[in-house]
């Protein structure tokens, strides 16, 4: 089985996944609003769905996709780490600047001359 980051590497996926975040969709849906053809939503529904990233169900003539955000914890796990890094980076750049806003004397406006 491939790896979560493998799956999610793909465009067409991600593009997937992201419409599916606001509402189920219909294969249909997901292929006028992506531009894409039948086949290839479908085949890449079929990764999505194996590897649990979304499940459906059958409605009339319509197969409904939506997403199941469970699938996505372990990316979110792996990205925890980097947050981490980046808040405590950029909390240190915010205290820096407010100390050189603090030590900086306001400038005054030069006046336009006609």
């Amino acid at each position: 089985m491939r790896s979560a980051f493998e799956i999610v590497a793909e465009p067409n996926r991600r593009a997937i996944l992201s419409l599916l975040v606001s509402s189920q969709r219909s294969v249909g849906e997901i292929e006028s609003r992506l531009r894409m053809s039948q086949p290839t939503v479908s085949k890449h529904l079929r990764v999505l769905r194996d590897a649990g990233f979304v499940d459906s169900t059958v409605d009339a003539q319509r197969r409904l996709y939506r997403l199941k955000p469970q699938r996505l914890q372990e990316l979110d796990d792996w990205l925890a780490q980097f947050r981490r890094l980046w808040s405590t980076h950029l909390d240190a750049l915010e205290r820096h600047l407010d100390r050189m806003e603090q030590s900086t004397p306001p400038r005054k406006r030069k006046r336009k001359t006609r």
